[in-house]
């Protein structure tokens, strides 16, 4: 049961929860450890139960999904969220993605597709669907597209880390450096790129192809 992936389940629809633990069920691989329905109730469950991965939606009465997310990066609670919402415009996706969800998508994902994206958050990934990608880089400055010269090699190898959601704790294990150094080189490259934050960096990476470079 190590490699089982514990999930938690909030959203405010009792008929939404129902619906994606019949589903999650079925996945040898996926566990439903518990449900809640706003995100007040999403903290203390993911307090208590500490799950993998966290289905969140973001409009919720009371404590909403963003405030959510807010308060367990507050804990430190290490659960990755993705949140499965209706909603994915750009005052909506950015501050959900800034608060620190791991993955954005559509509540009418194919739910195979939904299991894939749980597994790839799990990893370590960050995962947006197309239309959620689509909304957060048209937010970030444009023309960054030539800057790409201006990075270092070391720089294009911390960014390809960043864009298969890596921390710099992990980063400075895998280019045997130090967090301080890493650190350095994420402020150096939002700097060149003209970029205000890691999750637009993984998405410029994504999007110059800098995220396949030196893959293993």
């Amino acid at each position: 049961m190590a490699d089982v992936i514990r999930v938690l389940i909030v959203d405010d629809h009792q008929v939404v929860r129902r619906g994606l633990r019949t589903f999650l069920e079925v996945q040898d691989d996926i566990e439903v450890v518990g449900e809640a329905a706003d995100g007040a109730a999403g903290v203390e469950r993911a307090e208590e139960l500490r799950p993998d991965v966290v289905l969140m939606d973001v409009k919720m009465p009371g404590t909403d999904g963003v405030e959510a997310l807010g308060r367990l990066s507050e804990l430190g609670n290490p659960a990755r969220v993705l949140v499965v919402t209706s909603f994915t415009e750009r005052r909506t996706v950015i501050p959900a993605l800034r608060a620190g969800a791991a993955g954005y998508v559509h509540k009418d994902i194919d739910p195979e597709a939904l299991a894939g994206a749980i597994r790839a958050v799990h990893a370590g990934h960050v995962l947006l669907q197309p239309e959620v990608a689509g909304a957060l880089l048209a937010q970030a400055p444009g023309g960054s597209g030539g800057r790409a010269g201006s990075l270092t090699d070391r720089e294009r190898e911390v960014l390809a880390l960043i864009a298969r959601g890596r921390s710099n704790r992990e980063i400075a294990r895998a280019l045997v450096l130090s967090e301080k150094t890493v650190k350095t080189h994420v402020s150096n490259i939002l700097m060149k790129l003209d970029l205000a934050d890691r999750t637009q960096a993984a998405l410029w990476a994504v999007r110059h192809g800098v995220s396949d470079e030196n893959r293993p």
